[in-house]
């Protein structure tokens, strides 16, 4: 199933598979085996433009705007999940071209774009998962700087990044609604640390590892928006994050629903193709319908992005709906391969693991769950918070 796009947004589709075929499929079990991006990669990914793709032009972007971002993801997603989550429009980029001042975006933008230096999001904390109003990192003014201290955990990319956009408390007697700054961080300022390095079961190679800040000085020019404006910044980027997230899940399923096929075809039981049974055919109906649906609502949710109109609900819904499905599809994946799905170095195998974590970041299914029907319900008078 087809979808029309623009000529240059199905042109990146083309280019960037091609690349994923040739480059990166090849080291896929390196990646998976090793847990890290060989920097090769890295390389040849920049030298494509694939670091800017959401990034304005006039920064050194290549301006695709988020439903090129989407289509580009999609086709990062088709081998090791750790691939798109380093090579991709990242949530550091995004904070400063949406929020960032002139001088910043002139400083940070042009070297992400091109892929000089990488940057990492540091959101979670051991107090602050899906309650973003427990982040307990602090930031105190002292002259024309700020002091930082407390940690981050599971930051992706954070054992490479130079980068790091950090949030922190700068009143706590406000919390989320004005006492939460979002900052730049250098990776060499002082009392900066980078921590464990995280062994995750799926998305190896995404460099996770903990960010940790002790007296970490910051200078007073790396606030991001307004002092006490972090909460609204993160929300606008967390609805980008969680479209990714949507798109990362298509991408995947629609590689895992291939690769079924192909074995379906090409597998025989009782002298005839798997795909000839009942049974089989059921689970390829079903993964199909799902992925098209999910599609749908990814590329729905970017077109209205990039047209300026906000876009919550609706990325709540894409990023809950292709995450569950991407989980179903691999099961039933795993499932239509036997055996041979349970086992290393099988594609299946690994997309299992792979897409389990897109129901967990950027916000779990149940709050895109909570902030939906929040939406429904204040939209009939009655206003709830994502937690109650």
């Amino acid at each position: 199933m087809t979808f029309p796009l623009p000529e240059e947004i199905e042109l990146l589709r083309k280019t960037v598979r091609a690349f994923v075929e040739k480059e990166v499929e090849p080291l896929a079990e390196q990646i998976e085996r090793d847990a890290r991006i060989p920097s090769i990669l890295l390389k040849k990914a920049a030298e494509m433009g694939l670091f800017g793709l959401s990034i304005p032009p006039e920064y050194g972007g290549t301006g695709f705007g988020e439903l090129g971002s989407v289509v580009a993801l999609e086709e990062l997603s088709r081998t090791n999940g750790a691939v798109s989550m380093v090579i991709c429009p990242t949530a550091p980029a995004a904070t400063i071209a949406l929020a960032g001042t002139e001088a910043q975006k002139q400083q940070y933008l042009p070297p992400l774009a091109r892929g000089e230096r990488l940057a990492a999001f540091c959101l979670t904390e051991p107090t602050a998962g899906s309650d973003a109003t427990g982040i307990r990192t602090s930031a105190v003014r002292t002259g024309d700087r700020y002091i930082l201290n407390g940690s981050k955990l599971y930051i992706s990319r954070a054992a490479i990044a130079g980068t790091f956009i950090v949030t922190a408390v700068t009143d706590p007697a406000r919390k989320a609604k004005g006492g939460i700054t979002v900052f730049i961080v250098e990776r060499d300022y002082p009392g900066f640390s980078i921590g464990s390095k995280d062994d995750e079961m799926g998305l190896r190679g995404s460099e996770s590892a903990e960010v940790v800040f002790q007296d970490c000085e910051v200078p007073a020019a790396n606030v991001v928006g307004a002092v006490g404006g972090g909460f609204d910044v993160m929300r606008k980027i967390l609805d980008r994050a969680r479209l990714w997230a949507a798109a990362r899940s298509v991408g995947a399923s629609q590689r895992i629903l291939e690769l079924s096929l192909q074995y379906a075809v090409t597998r025989e039981q009782f002298g005839k193709p798997i795909g000839a049974f009942q049974a089989v055919r059921l689970k390829l109906a079903d993964m199909a319908t799902l992925l098209h649906a999910g599609r749908l609502m990814l590329y729905q949710t970017a077109r209205k992005i990039d047209q300026g109109e906000e876009a919550v609900q609706e990325a709540s819904m894409a990023k809950l709906f292709s995450s569950e499905a991407a989980g179903q599809i691999a099961d039933m994946g795993v499932q239509i391969h036997g055996a041979m799905g349970f086992m290393k170095p099988t594609p299946v195998e690994r997309f299992y693991r792979d897409v389990r974590a897109y129901r967990i970041l950027d916000g779990t299914s149940d709050i895109q769950r909570l902030i939906i029907a929040g939406k429904l319900l204040r939209s009939h008078g009655l206003k709830v918070a994502v937690g109650e």
